[in-house]
């Protein structure tokens, strides 16, 4: 059974930094993608990144420069250094698994199979 536990939440300040962690466990394709998602209030789930199984890379616009997704495929975690955090980037974020398309991942929630509970980002201005 896949299980996905986000963790490293909390409340910042505008242009401060958090870091989240994902630990995935009971995951076993060989070619995998794991991203992270977020929603805000009244909005929709929007992707933000993702991370294949050779380590390449995928950033919605709105984060690029300022996020890093990375993983410890040792520990079986999924990371987001998120820094420079704006009010906007306020929503629960969820940790994602799924399997690459045509060797590539994407940030469409429809591509993910199993998702994390969820892990409250608060930044204030």
């Amino acid at each position: 059974q896949v299980q996905l536990v986000e963790s490293g939440g909390g409340s910042v300040q505008a242009g401060g930094s958090l870091r989240l962690s994902c630990a995935a466990s009971g995951y076993h394709y060989s070619r995998y993608c794991m991203g992270w998602f977020r929603q805000a209030p009244g909005k929709e789930r929007e992707g933000v990144t993702a991370i294949d199984t050779a380590g390449g890379t995928v950033y919605t616009r709105f984060v690029k420069g300022r996020f890093t997704v990375s993983k410890d495929n040792a520990q079986d975690t999924l990371y987001l250094q998120m820094n420079d955090l704006k009010p906007e980037a306020t929503a629960i974020y969820y940790c994602a698994a799924g399997r690459e398309i045509g060797g590539a991942c994407y940030l469409s929630a429809s591509t993910y199979n199993y998702w994390g509970q969820g892990t409250q980002v608060t930044v204030s201005s």
